[in-house]
């Protein structure tokens, strides 16, 4: 069972969700409040959802031997504009205002992701220096989208993706886990799982088999972009509003602890979008296990990376087998060899 591959990352999280238990009792109960569901486990499935998308697509770029660094950007720039078209309507409640909103704000992301795809795939521009581009350049858009300043708005058909419930359930979480299981069932249902896999386990052998490497590539940028533009519009429907300096701030960086945390290795090749969520919402359990415990702000990037190295010690075959080695007494006859062969 240990070696499974998530088995220390399941271990980890309810690890963190018995410490949260022990420090506040009431931490499990989830009950019913004004027609939907409250609670801790509520909060974190639904804070943790911008992160899972996120993820999802940055576990799909990695796949293939490359690197996304400027979805954190994509989420402000998704954010800010769906806010600013929002703000500029007569009437924020309208449904088609918002559905435009969104659509825009979408075609833009996916636009951005297939810049991403270009310079990499077609260019063949380093995956980290391609999308270290858009990262400062995408922050700089943001910005100037909402001119500096902090759009607020009133649209509630907009915060619905943020706080919104649907079946007692919060739309975000609902949307996240469409898009997990959309995912799932193309990566793994067909053979777009088995080519990702195979762009970035050996790309020279693909090459030689005829796998066209480069349309894969350029296709998961541009999901990767749509997964940072929804993960976008739920954090500004959440505040609610776009700000462009904070929106997605580092969230690049938590998706890839998280594909790392739940398995997958930034070398390319195999990975598991199960892991990836997995890693999520320990990254999201962690946030949240912080504060339970009453740790101060400043601290709190500190214990959060403390305990993301000791989860990926945990995970390392090599470091196992070194602690097992040294705990291991050596038996007489090999101490006894040891001193004939040295004399």
């Amino acid at each position: 069972m240990t070696k499974h591959r998530l088995f220390w990352p399941v271990s980890a999280l309810l690890a963190l969700l018995l410490v949260d238990l022990i420090a506040k009792p009431s931490f499990f109960k989830v009950e019913v409040r004004d027609g939907h569901l409250y609670g801790s486990l509520i909060d974190i499935l639904r804070l943790g959802a911008p992160l899972i998308l996120v993820g999802i697509g940055m576990t799909l770029v990695v796949a293939t031997r490359g690197i996304d660094l400027s979805v954190g950007s994509v989420v402000a720039i998704s954010g800010a504009l769906a806010c600013l078209h929002l703000s500029g309507l007569p009437d924020q409640d309208a449904v088609g205002g918002t559905v435009v909103a969104v659509g825009m704000a979408l075609g833009l992301c996916l636009a951005l992701g297939a810049w991403n795809g270009f310079l990499v795939s077609v260019l063949g521009i380093q995956p980290i220096i391609a999308t270290l581009i858009l990262m400062v350049a995408g922050r700089g858009i943001a910005q100037l989208i909402t001119d500096g300043q902090i759009i607020t708005i009133t649209s509630g058909p907009f915060r619905a993706l943020g706080s919104g419930y649907l079946f007692l359930v919060p739309v975000s979480i609902l949307i996240a886990l469409a898009v997990f299981g959309l995912s799932s069932l193309l990566v793994r249902k067909s053979a777009l799982g088995l080519l990702l896999e195979a762009v970035g386990g050996n790309p020279e052998a693909g090459r030689l088999s005829g796998l066209r490497s480069g349309r894969l590539t350029w296709l998961v940028y541009v999901f990767g972009g749509l997964c940072a533009g929804i993960a976008g519009l739920m954090i500004a429907a959440n505040t609610p509003g776009a700000d462009a300096n904070h929106a997605g701030l580092w969230i690049e960086l938590d998706a890839i602890l998280a594909l790392t945390i739940g398995g997958t290795k930034l070398t390319g090749g195999r990975f598991s979008l199960g892991g990836t969520v997995i890693g999520a919402l320990l990254i999201q359990t962690l946030t949240t296990t912080v504060y339970t415990l009453g740790i101060p702000d400043t601290a709190t990037l500190l214990v959060k990376a403390l305990v993301v190295l000791l989860v990926c010690l945990v995970q390392s075959p090599a470091f196992r087998d070194r602690v097992r080695r040294r705990r291991r007494p050596v038996p007489a006859t090999e101490s006894a060899r040891a001193v004939e062969v040295s004399a």
